[in-house]
């Protein structure tokens, strides 16, 4: 045999040895993270439709959350188990219950709403950011339903919602939001999940 059929026959061995390694050794890729948030908001916000869409599931039949639910919502680069809270009054006074173990918090608000809900959503969110189970948390903030003409944008919010002095020295992201964007509403997740894998990240701020 010649020297040149030897090396081709060396060269067929070695490119089907990768590819066997390559298809039957690789192993499963590691598992992704895992972060506990707590997703919260007055009734109407539109937590529940948001939480629907980034799982995938229909729209149809979509009603308020009554006490709490808990979602894992897949991500390419991490899974959150969102637990949702009920927005209603009867249940706002029970949030603090289930706040243990979170690492992080999504606050949901609707843009559109009128004045009076818009002044409940500013007190509920200075309240949380303030807790002492969520103080030191990453917090994602969602001026949702700006698809609405009422809709506030982002900016309107954060001036009304006092968020640069209230929040300062907190690591926080405050967007806008809607079902019909879901793009946006997954790059604003993105965010967030940086936030939660560094912990040690600068405050963010829009």
């Amino acid at each position: 045999m010649s020297e040149h059929m030897q090396l081709s026959l060396a060269l067929c061995g070695i490119g089907l040895y990768t590819c066997f390694r390559a298809l039957c050794c690789k192993g499963p890729p590691p598992p992704r993270p895992e972060y506990d948030v707590v997703c919260i908001g007055l009734t109407g916000a539109g937590k529940t439709s948001l939480l629907s869409r980034l799982c995938s599931e229909g729209g149809d039949g979509i009603v308020p959350t009554t006490g709490f639910s808990i979602k894992a919502v897949p991500f390419p680069n991490a899974i959150l188990n969102v637990k949702e809270l009920g927005g209603a009054d009867n249940i706002k006074k029970y949030w603090s219950r289930y706040y243990q173990g979170s690492q992080g918090v999504v606050f949901v608000l609707d843009s559109a709403s009128s004045d009076e809900d818009l002044e409940a959503a500013r007190n509920e969110l200075h309240s949380a950011l303030q807790h002492p189970q969520l103080c030191t948390l990453p917090f994602l903030i969602l001026a949702n339903h700006q698809d609405k003409p009422a809709a506030r944008t982002p900016s309107q919010v954060k001036k009304y919602f006092e968020l640069e002095p209230l929040a300062r020295g907190k690591r926080w992201i405050l967007e806008g939001s809607s079902t019909d964007n879901m793009e946006a509403v997954k790059e604003s997740f993105a965010q967030f999940i940086s936030l939660l894998e560094d912990k040690d990240t600068e405050p963010a701020r829009i």
